[in-house]
């Protein structure tokens, strides 16, 4: 057998060292839950409680968000980083009955909260998909709209993320994003600065997979913004597919 020289050794302890790390993060959590590629490793039990506070509802704008996005029966919708369904749940009511929802987590306690919460509402038109930090895993070709609530600011990889999710998308396809102000004093109280992130960003990440901006709405802005729900300001924009030929502007 060959000796091993002190330099040999050091790699042979780092690379151990490294495949150990790599086996802690596969694994996960002892919880059960599953580990995930994603800026927030906040559980889902943890993401119930703050989800579910009373006062949060008010400042979604449900209803109006509904009516931005013109969902009517027959579309298929991708809810990403679905929470406790508060968006899910009006979706697939505002699609049925031949529509469908796509509540996509990669928290298990919160599908299992969303597939409680839907059918103590008798809606029968949604379904779980438990998704990745890095891939959201939804089926090809199906999707009419993908939707995130204060949810894309927290993929690692996100023009990465966005050429992955575009496969899901029908050729009609839109994408609708709703994001903190990156200055409003709430969000900078919730995340980093690198965690927050501009309109101006996210046209660029989707000019790179040829999609073009279709709408902005500003009902989380200024005094659009409900008081007392303890939300942000927020920005709402949606996206759909620049036409073949067309030159980005």
């Amino acid at each position: 057998m060959a000796a091993v020289t002190g330099l040999q050794r050091s790699r042979v302890v780092l690379l151990t060292g490294a495949v150990i790390m790599a086996a802690v993060m596969t694994a996960g959590p002892a919880s059960g839950q599953t580990q995930v590629k994603t800026r927030d490793q906040t559980s889902g039990k943890t993401w119930i409680e703050r989800l579910e506070r009373p006062d949060r509802i008010p400042g979604l704008r449900i209803d109006d968000v509904v009516a931005c996005l013109e969902l009517k029966p027959g579309d298929v919708v991708a809810d990403i980083g679905a929470g406790t369904g508060a968006f899910s749940i009006p979706f697939a009511k505002a699609v049925a009955p031949s529509g469908k929802v796509l509540a996509q987590e990669i928290w298990p306690d919160l599908l299992d909260y969303i597939a409680e919460k839907a059918e103590k509402e008798h809606v029968a038109n949604l379904e779980t998909v438990l998704g990745q930090g890095d891939d959201p895993l939804l089926p090809e070709n199906q999707v009419d709209v993908v939707f995130f609530h204060d949810v894309f600011h927290n993929v690692v990889d996100r023009p990465g993320y966005l050429k992955i999710l575009v496969s899901s998308l029908k050729p009609g396809g839109r994408i609708a994003i709703i994001e903190q102000e990156f200055d409003d004093p709430i969000a900078q109280r919730w995340d980093v600065p690198e965690n927050r992130i501009t309109p101006e960003q996210v046209e660029v990440w989707m000019s790179a997979i040829d999609f073009e901006l279709g709408g902005t709405f500003d009902i989380f802005q200024g005094e659009n913004n409900p008081k007392g729900a303890g939300m942000p300001e927020r920005w709402f924009v949606v996206y759909g597919r620049r036409p073949p030929g067309e030159d980005p502007a």
